[in-house]
């Protein structure tokens, strides 16, 4: 039997005393919500607009040691809210049914998968990577994403799946 960290059964207890309710720990910052901050500042010749926007790190003790040892290569395409800085994001009604357009086109198709996330994500950390999220651990993506990663079939399009962040398509590339 592999022995747990204590650094997981901290994470177990924080998620026990103050967790999101999901089963998860919204660590550093809460959810993205839809409400952007933005900041102007106008000068006699130009006029600049900064958006900030929080980075989340969302730990799911329970998935980590349901999962422990475990590794997900996979990719995915986001259609985030129409608000997205991308100009790719639509509403949710819109952004599922354009996902089932693709995932009917995909047909669990890598390569057509790439394209397609290059073409439509609005995720700008992997649009110009065909979706490629790389290899990650359990509890780290949101619950909805992670349940999907680590519980079904490899080598598959699954969704779409609603997370906070938008509607996904993921493939699952690999599971170790």
């Amino acid at each position: 039997m592999k022995s747990f960290p204590s650094f997981f059964l901290f994470l177990l207890l924080l998620s026990f005393s103050g967790g999101s309710g999901s089963g998860g720990v919204h660590a550093f910052c809460p959810l993205p919500t839809k409400n952007s901050h933005h900041h102007h500042t106008k000068t006699a010749t130009t006029t600049t607009t900064t958006t900030t926007t929080t980075t989340c790190l969302h730990l799911d003790p329970i998935s980590m040691i349901r999962h422990f040892g475990k590794k997900v290569t996979a990719s995915h395409i986001l259609i985030g809210p129409s608000t997205s800085v991308t100009g790719r994001g639509m509403i949710q009604e819109e952004a599922t049914e354009k996902l089932i357009q693709l995932k009917e086109y995909i047909q669990d198709d890598p390569e057509k998968f790439a394209q397609a996330a290059n073409e439509h994500s609005s995720c700008r950390a992997t649009n110009t990577k065909g979706g490629d999220l790389g290899q990650f651990g359990p509890g780290i993506m949101v619950g909805p994403f992670d349940k999907v990663c680590f519980e079904e079939e490899v080598g598959k399009v699954h969704g779409p799946i609603s997370t906070p962040f938008g509607e996904h398509l993921i493939l699952i590339r690999e599971r170790l």
